[in-house]
């Protein structure tokens, strides 16, 4: 018996010791022409006391970004059951149209930014059957009025979808298929259909499955809050990630994996599945135990400041990856007018 327990112990260690060998060590060749482009959420903005338009106008302009991934919440685009208010996402596909920038329009029921998923107020009694309903009803909604517009060059098909995270009622794949067949059903134009995907916790193997294009994250310094990770998914919406009674239960953690950790999964998918993978989360902003707004500055700068930015746009070219899109531009903004603080926003202009 001993014999036994040792040869499968001596399996395992050699099996880990290749696994840690083929991930985390090497030097990727450093893509020869980086595309980066920056994410933004109207009602993030409105959240952190700014003019969303300013702002999305400064990312254009100031900033000139040529590539925007913008977040439609449903909550924002539906307010009322079946009447569908358009008027702001309109305007902010116009802007990029004028400036000859492309975007990722981000839809379905999870769209990033806390709370994740923004189901409208009407709609969070219903049961399952009823909001998946709804939201189909929503995508054919903005596939029909968008299909035929310059700046949408992708769709991105709910964010994260596969990743437990957030405010939300459920997780389905079946109806994350139905999601992605209506679209491509609906665009004549048949643009690409991105799935994303965590960049830390994931092998992508489901995002390559499901969509054209995988969309990853990559982040580098954050507050884990333990407790996420062990609650069952129906009972998020009763354990708030920032609540004041749960948000001190939590570290710091910087992850620990290099840059081939990325561009080995990233050859895995081009091999195996043929599909392109883009960072479109690259950590620009702090994450702490309670939404940034609502941290003091302090607090902020131990996961992001001017020093930990250059750290992680560096990271990101080591990575071999050629597409990056930064989380946090309404967060720079926020520092460069309401705090006094452009060094981040200055530093991010050199990119573009």
């Amino acid at each position: 018996m001993k014999k036994i327990i040792k040869k499968l112990f001596s399996i395992f260690l050699a099996t880990f010791l290749i696994f840690v060998g083929y991930f985390f060590i090497g030097t990727p060749p450093r893509a020869k022409e980086i595309t980066w482009g920056v994410n933004f959420s109207q009602k993030y903005a409105q959240d952190m006391g700014l003019d969303w338009r300013e702002t999305y106008s400064a990312l254009l302009k100031d900033l000139g970004t040529k590539n925007l991934k913008v977040s439609a919440h449903w909550d924002l685009l539906e307010p009322e059951k079946g009447k569908y208010y358009f008027d702001d996402l309109d305007w902010q596909l116009a802007e990029a149209e004028k400036k000859d920038s492309k975007i990722i329009l981000v839809i379905g029921m999870k769209t990033g930014r806390w709370p994740e998923c923004h189901i409208p107020g009407w709609a969070k009694n219903f049961k399952k059957e009823e909001q998946q309903k709804e939201i189909l009803e929503m995508l054919e909604q903005i596939v029909l009025r968008y299909r035929g517009r310059p700046p949408v060059n992708f769709w991105q098909v709910e964010n994260e979808p596969f990743f437990p995270f957030g405010e939300c009622p459920w997780v389905d794949k079946n109806f994350l298929k139905k999601e992605i067949d209506l679209v491509k059903f609906l665009d004549f134009e048949k643009r690409p259909v991105i799935i994303s995907d965590s960049g830390e916790g994931s092998f992508w193997f489901q995002a390559a499955r499901f969509g054209d294009i995988v969309g990853t994250t990559m982040y580098k310094k954050v507050w884990l809050n333990p407790l996420l990770t062990v609650e069952k998914i129906e009972n998020l919406t009763k354990l708030p990630l920032f609540s004041e009674k749960f948000s001190h239960l939590g570290f710091y953690l910087h992850y620990p994996l290099p840059p081939a950790f990325y561009w080995r999964k990233a050859n895995y998918i081009e091999k195996i599945f043929n599909k392109k993978v883009m960072v479109v989360e690259l950590q620009a902003e702090p994450w702490g135990p309670k939404l940034s707004y609502d941290l003091t500055m302090a607090e902020q700068k131990k996961t992001m400041n001017l020093e930990q930015f250059r750290y992680n746009i560096d990271f990101a070219k080591k990575t071999g990856l050629d597409t990056f899109y930064l989380w946090g531009g309404e967060w720079w903004y926020w520092l460069k007018e309401k705090q006094n603080q452009p060094e981040i926003w200055n530093e991010a202009k050199k990119l573009f």
